[in-house]
């Protein structure tokens, strides 16, 4: 899998998103909403650049491929569950979609704790 191609186009997204809920949402979105929306996108923007990050990684010849690609897989599960269910969360207001963001969060958590369990090989 292009993870570099899919972290770029991830980030383009967390622009588009973010310029989405400054200009278009800002009228339409209590602050409640607007504050989950933010949230959405910093953590969809941080995660996409580690992804960008990883994959540079075993271009280096200090890191595994396959590595890279387990981190990316977890990385890119939770920009989807984490930042999709917030933004979901945002423009419904169905509360319920709080249920899998911390699905998302785990993903997050797993995918830095593999980085740092392959990294502690080299370092």
């Amino acid at each position: 899998m292009n993870w570099s191609l899919i972290a770029a186009v991830l980030l383009a997204l967390a622009v588009v998103f973010g310029a989405f809920g400054a200009h278009a949402l800002k009228d339409r979105l209590d602050a409640y909403s607007m504050s989950v929306w933010e949230k959405a996108v910093f953590y969809h923007f941080l995660h996409a650049m580690g992804m960008l990050v990883v994959t540079i990684l075993p271009r280096t010849g200090t890191f595994p491929e396959g590595g890279a690609d387990t981190v990316c897989w977890l990385l890119f599960i939770g920009i989807l569950l984490f930042s999709g269910s917030l933004y979901l969360l945002a423009l419904t207001g169905t509360r319920v979609l709080g249920a899998i963001t911390p699905l998302g969060g785990i993903a997050f958590i797993l995918g830095w704790l593999m980085l740092a369990w392959r990294l502690r090989r080299i370092l």
